[in-house]
């Protein structure tokens, strides 16, 4: 085997064990005692827990928006994407409820500040392609005319706060139902 890939491993080993002990024992004892691998391992490739808890938080945000990139470019209209980017959001969130729960809780527990701009250029060409499938609406006129940042979120702001209630346990909180409940209900708020 390859430096490379063992390096690759290693990388794929130290964030699968995190998001694993994540948030029961996020601590750097943990992650080496239960990955087997070495504390010197972790600095070498993630300089400290914040830069791997960063690395993984770009993993699993990635995943997230991959879906709703993947979720807007099958839609018939706006509309459509609408109601996928909603009903990808909380299907991410039912299937992958360990990823949804890091994105969510992690930038609140750990200090990600000191990598903000690589976790931004991380998200960057997703999102472009994001707002570039909304823009797109928006010049044929069947989404309203407002900034990016207000329509996400008019979008993905309800959707977000569900999934957060969800992952904390609220027993009024149901994710078939929302997935039901809220497309319309966004579609509306956007529409032109």
């Amino acid at each position: 085997m390859t430096r490379h890939k063992r390096s690759e491993e290693t990388v794929r080993k130290l964030l699968d064990t995190a998001l694993e002990i994540y948030p029961d024992d996020f601590t750097l004892r943990a992650l080496t005692t239960r990955s087997g691998v070495s504390m010197g391992s972790v600095y070498h490739h993630f300089g400290s827990l914040e830069g791997l808890a960063a690395a993984l938080y770009s993993r699993c945000m990635g995943a997230l928006l991959d879906a709703l990139v993947a979720a807007v470019e099958e839609a018939a209209d706006a509309r459509d994407g609408v109601r996928r980017v909603v009903t990808a959001y909380l299907g991410f969130t039912a299937g992958h409820a360990d990823q949804a729960r890091f994105i969510h809780a992690a930038p609140y527990a750990i200090d990600l500040g000191p990598y903000a701009e690589r976790i931004a250029a991380d998200k960057a060409p997703r999102l472009a392609r994001l707002n570039g499938w909304i823009l797109g609406h928006m010049d044929a006129g069947t989404v309203a005319r407002l900034p990016v940042a207000q329509v996400e979120m008019l979008l993905v702001g309800p959707v977000a706060e569900v999934t957060r209630r969800w992952l904390a346990g609220a027993p009024e909180i149901d994710l078939a139902e929302a997935a039901r409940v809220l497309p319309e209900r966004i579609w509306r708020s956007l529409s032109a």
